[in-house]
C-alpha cells in the first residue's frame, strides 16, 4: 500500500472544488500532508498550472518530492511561512490557497511519531521532527500551573489542574517518556470518563496543539493568505476541532465586513473601502458515507472565501 493510500483525504472533491481550480493557475496547498488535495488539484491543472506544496513534516515532503510532475514545486516550511516561501519562488499572486489542518492518519498511524496514546512510543508528537521540544522534553519542565493552562485551553478538558498535579507528582520519582505512561497519568487524574472516547484523548490534543503551536500557526498564516491572494483567488480551511474553526470563522467574517471606522467619522456606507473576501457558500462537513468510511473525517468543517 503506497502512502497515498495509507492517508485518506477528508473532504477532498469539495475542498478542491472550493479552489474553482483554473487550469493555467497557480495554488497552494499549505499542507501537503500525503498529497491527496495536491494530486487532484494537479488534475485539474493544465500544462501552464502551477501548484506550491508546502509541510513542516520532513517525511511528507519527502513523499511530495517522490512525485514526479515539473508543475510542483513542494517546500519544507511550516504554512506559517507562507509569504515567505512565495517571495522565494518570485510568486507575487496566486489563484488559491488551501489548509488541511491538524494530523494527518501516517503521523497518528505511525508509534514512533508519539501523537496517539493506541501504541506505547516515545512521547515525541512534533510535526516537524527536525527542530523544536518534544513533548516529553516540555512535560519535563513546564510548571503546574502551565501545564494546567495548556490542557484547560487546548483540550477544553475540566479536569486540566487535576492531571497537571498528577503529571508533576510522577515526573518527581521517574521521566514521563512514552505516550502509555502519559496516557495513564491522565486517566488516574480523570474522574468522569466520556462515553465512548479515551480519558486521554483531550489532554493528548492539548499538548499537541502547544508542542506544535498550531493555533498560532494558523493566525499567522490567515493574513497571509488573503494577501497572497489575486482577485478572484479563493481561500479554503478545513479545520477538525472547535478551536480552529473558532479562528478560522471569525477570520473570515471579519473579512467579509467593511473596516470599522471611528463611529462619528463622516463617511457614507458607500465611501468605505470594501471587505477583502465574500464568503463562498455554507461550511461544508463531510456526508455520512465519507464518516462511516473515515471516522476521522467526523469533525471536518470546510469554509471558503473568495478575494474580492
Amino acid at each position: 500500500m503506497s502512502e497515498a493510500d495509507a492517508h485518506t483525504t477528508v473532504l477532498l472533491e469539495e475542498a478542491v472544488d472550493a479552489l474553482a481550480v483554473k487550469p493555467a493557475g497557480t495554488y497552494v496547498d499549505a499542507t501537503f500532508g500525503r498529497g491527496g488535495h495536491s494530486r487532484l488539484i494537479l488534475r485539474r491543472l493544465g500544462e501552464q498550472g502551477r501548484l506550491i506544496a508546502l509541510d513542516r513534516d520532513p517525511a511528507a515532503v519527502a513523499a511530495g518530492r517522490r512525485i514526479a510532475d515539473a508543475r510542483l514545486k513542494v517546500i519544507h516550511a511550516a504554512f506559517s511561512g507562507l509569504r515567505d516561501a512565495l517571495e522565494a519562488e518570485g510568486v507575487e499572486r496566486v489563484d488559491g490557497v488551501l489548509l488541511d489542518l491538524g494530523v494527518s492518519s501516517p503521523q497518528l498511524d505511525e508509534a514512533a511519531r508519539g501523537f496517539s496514546f493506541r501504541l506505547d512510543a516515545p512521547l515525541d508528537m512534533r510535526m516537524d521532527t527536525s527542530r523544536g521540544q518534544t513533548a516529553a522534553e516540555w512535560l519535563a519542565q513546564a510548571d503546574q500551573r502551565e501545564i494546567a493552562e495548556v490542557i484547560k485551553n487546548y483540550g477544553e478538558e475540566r479536569f486540566a489542574h487535576a492531571i497537571a498535579k498528577a503529571v508533576v507528582a510522577v515526573r518527581a520519582g521517574a521521566a514521563i517518556a512514552t505516550t502509555r505512561q502519559f496516557a495513564e497519568i491522565v486517566a488516574s487524574a480523570v474522574r468522569t470518563r466520556e462515553q465512548g472516547r479515551h480519558p486521554a484523548t483531550r489532554s493528548f490534543q492539548a499538548v499537541r496543539i502547544h508542542i506544535n503551536q498550531e493555533l498560532a500557526e494558523l493566525s499567522l498564516v490567515l493574513p497571509q493568505a488573503v494577501a497572497a491572494l489575486g482577485p478572484g483567488g479563493r481561500l479554503a480551511v478545513i479545520s477538525f476541532h472547535s478551536l480552529e474553526d473558532r479562528i478560522v470563522k471569525r477570520f473570515l467574517r471579519d473579512e467579509a465586513q467593511p473596516p470599522r471606522l471611528p463611529a462619528r467619522l463622516p463617511l457614507r456606507a458607500a465611501d468605505l473601502p470594501p471587505p477583502r473576501l465574500k464568503l463562498i457558500g455554507k461550511p461544508v462537513v463531510p456526508a455520512a458515507a465519507e464518516i462511516a468510511a473515515n471516522p476521522r473525517a467526523r469533525s471536518a468543517v470546510l469554509r471558503a472565501a473568495e478575494r474580492v
